[in-house]
Order: C-alpha cells, then sequence, then structure tokens
C-alpha cells in the first residue's frame, strides 16, 4: 500500500492550484484522463484552436491575473472587450437583453417596458419568480426563461433564486430606462482575456507549480474509505491523511459510500460542436444567444474574431437534461440541426465545413436549489470532520468562474501551510 499526506483527485484547475500552493510536496494527484485541464482542455486541428467549450477569463483579482500572465507570457494574453448579441425577432440585439429593450420592434418594445413598471411586489420563491420580480412579464418571456430554459433544460421555478449569483447581470427599472441610446458593458465578463493557444495555456501555467511526477494520468479513484482514510484507484490502494477531490459531488459520496438522495443533484448535459468553416462570417462579434425554441442551440461563439483569423471558427452549445441519451444517433441528428440552423440564421452562407470536433460537458450546469444548497453544505461538513475535502464547480455544486476555483484551492492549502509552519498539521 502506497502513501501520501494529500490525495488530490483531478487535475484540473482547483485540483492543481491546490496542489500549486501546498508548501507540503507530499501529494498524489490522480487525474482520471490522460491529460490534465479537466473540461478547460484545449483541441487544435487544421489550424483552428478550440476549447471544450467557451472559456473566457474575466478576473477579479488582479493578484491571480498577474501570476498566470506572468508565466504565460503577456504577448500570448489577448485582452478584448466583449460584443455580446441576442438573435431575437430577425435581429441582433445587444447583451444584455434587459438593458437594450428599446433595440426592440416597437410594440414589444412599449410591452417590455409597461411590464418593467408593473412587476410583482411578493418575494420571489425560486428563479423563475424572481426574473418577473425583476423585469416584469415582457422581458421575461421574451428572452430570459426561454433561453435560461434552453440552457439549463430544467423548469426555472425549481431553481433558487440566486442560482447564477453575480452571474446573472442584474439591473433595476430606473438603470435600464437610464441606459436607451448608449451601449453599456454591462455584466461580469465586459472585458475578458483569451490566450493565443487556448485555455490549455492557462492550464499549463497552474502545472509549472506542480510536481508533474506527482501527477498520475488514466488514474481513476473508485472507492474511499473515509474512516480508515484509503483509497482504491484502478491502478493501486493508497493511505491518505488528507484528500481534495474536485469530481462531482454526487460521484464523491458515492465512492466514500454516504448515503445521498440522487434527486437532489440535478443538472445538464452540454453537448459541444467545434465548426471551423474555410471563411469568414460575421466579423466583430463574440458570442450570440438564441432564445428560439426553433433554434437547436442556445449559445454560439466566434474564435476568430478573438483572434483576428479569416477562417471562421465557432463553438455551438446545445443544453439536454442529464437523463438525456447521447448516442451516435443523437449527436449525428443534432449536427445537422446545427448546420441547418446555422444557414437559418445566416451566419453560414456559402462556407464550406473544413473542420470540426465535439464533446459532451457531462454535467455541465448543476441545477442549484434550495434542496441542493442545504445537502451539499451538510455534506461537505460530514466529509471534512474525516479530511476529506471537495471543492470546485462541481465539488462544491455549484456556478462559479475559473478564477473562483482557484481562489477556493489556494485558501484550502494555506489553511494546511498555516498549520504546517504552527507544527500542527
Amino acid at each position: 500500500m502506497e502513501q501520501t499526506r494529500f490525495l488530490i483527485i483531478g487535475a484540473g484547475v482547483t485540483g492543481l492550484a491546490f496542489a500549486g500552493r501546498l508548501a507540503n510536496r507530499d501529494y498524489l494527484v490522480c487525474e482520471a484522463e490522460q491529460e490534465i485541464g479537466g473540461y478547460c482542455r484545449t483541441v487544435v486541428k487544421d489550424g483552428f484552436v478550440w476549447d471544450y467549450s467557451g472559456h473566457f477569463f474575466h478576473f477579479q483579482k488582479p493578484d491571480i491575473e498577474r501570476d498566470l500572465v506572468s508565466k504565460m507570457g503577456s504577448e500570448r494574453v489577448r485582452r478584448i472587450e466583449r460584443d455580446a448579441r441576442i438573435h431575437y425577432a430577425g435581429r441582433l440585439i445587444d447583451f444584455p437583453f434587459q438593458r437594450n429593450i428599446h433595440q426592440l420592434p416597437q410594440p414589444e418594445f412599449l410591452e417590455c417596458l409597461v411590464g418593467l413598471f408593473s412587476r410583482p411586489t411578493a418575494p420571489a420563491r425560486n428563479f423563475r419568480e424572481m426574473l418577473d420580480a425583476k423585469y416584469g412579464r415582457g422581458i421575461t418571456e421574451k428572452f430570459l426563461v426561454p433561453y435560461n430554459e434552453k440552457l439549463y433544460a430544467t423548469d426555472l421555478a425549481r431553481l433558487d433564486v440566486d442560482a447564477m449569483g453575480r452571474f446573472f447581470p442584474h439591473a433595476d427599472a430606473e438603470d435600464i430606462v437610464r441606459g436607451f441610446g448608449g451601449k453599456l458593458k454591462a455584466g461580469y465578463n465586459a472585458t475578458f482575456t483569451y490566450p493565443l493557444g487556448g485555455a490549455a495555456e492557462y492550464i499549463a501555467a497552474l502545472a509549472l507549480d506542480v510536481d508533474s511526477a506527482k501527477i498520475s494520468l488514466g488514474e481513476r479513484v473508485i472507492e474511499i474509505d473515509s474512516r480508515n482514510k484509503i483509497a482504491k484507484t484502478n491502478k493501486r490502494i493508497v493511505a491518505f491523511e488528507y484528500l481534495l477531490s474536485s469530481a462531482p459531488l454526487p460521484r464523491l459520496l458515492a465512492a466514500c459510500r454516504v448515503p445521498f438522495d440522487e434527486s437532489t443533484y440535478t443538472y445538464n448535459k452540454v453537448l459541444v460542436f467545434n465548426l471551423g468553416f474555410d471563411r469568414k462570417g460575421p466579423r466583430g462579434i463574440h458570442w450570440v444567444y438564441y432564445p428560439n425554441k426553433d433554434t437547436v442551440f442556445y449559445r454560439i461563439g466566434f474564435y476568430d474574431n478573438i483572434f483576428d483569423t479569416e477562417r471562421m471558427s465557432l463553438y455551438v452549445e446545445i443544453g439536454y437534461p442529464s437523463q438525456a441519451t447521447l448516442d451516435a444517433a443523437e449527436i449525428a441528428s443534432a449536427r445537422a440541426r446545427t448546420l441547418a440552423d446555422l444557414e437559418r440564421a445566416s451566419v453560414i452562407t456559402e462556407h464550406r465545413l473544413v473542420a470540426e470536433h465535439h464533446v459532451v460537458l457531462d454535467p455541465a450546469y448543476v441545477h442549484i436549489t434550495k434542496e441542493s444548497l442545504r445537502d451539499v453544505a451538510e455534506h461537505k461538513s460530514l466529509l471534512a470532520t474525516r479530511g476529506i475535502y471537495s471543492a470546485g464547480r462541481y465539488g462544491s455544486w455549484t456556478y462559479c468562474s475559473i478564477e473562483d476555483n482557484i481562489v477556493e484551492a489556494r485558501a484550502l492549502a494555506d489553511r494546511f501551510n498555516s498549520l504546517e509552519r504552527a507544527g500542527l498539521g
């Protein structure tokens, strides 16, 4: 039996940030895939650079950004002023919708305006009611509900009021009216950065602080004896003092044989098509939202307008319920619909598809509910009493940014570092 002080499950952002910060270098990182990065991986094919999905970086902490950029080289990082649109009623509306209703056809603008000033006054009990209470029926029913239902693939009334936290672009009625006639860059990602080699460059930067000899690829943790602190993988048995997991929390609970209600942990899947074409498409736009249910995808993004290249390079995202079967037949059908809908939306005209890639994100967006918030807190607290910590977007079953994962992981590592310095570790 092997021994390690820290067993780390997952070599994505969270696992690498944690390992790289630890003062005690007695750790083992087990990564089930054959490369590091988790969902933050990059595919290079026929001259196109694609991520597993659109990963655009928006930092709130300058020290983290400086650290990562210094390791990549600032010349490799592009800083972009976001140009995002919404495809609505045959036209492109500036994002966010609620701040740009003056761009709608006049009857619909007036409908949204009336709804905005006759909003429900009762306290919102869920995400769906929150939308009505903040923006009124017009804005909600024209964009916010249909788009988010396509994204989450669920009834929005199931979700917690604060299911998207700071990532939801809030605005009060006065803000919306004051914004008429001007382009206000609202939202957490109004400015973002992106490396020339794709999101994998950020992963490579994090990995510079990690001993590569202590990262084991293709090693999946199967069972965890949380009381005796022993883990079984597909390669060995490992005794540990502490364990950090960034795997989806239900998988960690199952591995630890901790009882939980599976119905509490619902989520969606996202099928991502990365598509490369022989010529340029729309210029300047970085991504477009599609609330219309007749369009298969909910969002597309243009890598070529970030890299400033002359061949259109798209990512296309389609949401599915967690129980959906995404077999070869469904993926082929979705691909055909995607190409047809891109043509119908005039994104492609005489374009020829010259390269492609697809991936299924499972899970993709978790459903944050009152029940899940309570259950996550209880189970994370229980595991922590046994020296097991669950962190990251899926480990904490939450909605957060890549930077948030780094902050959380480094904060936990700093707690252990403090114990080491005090001789209490």
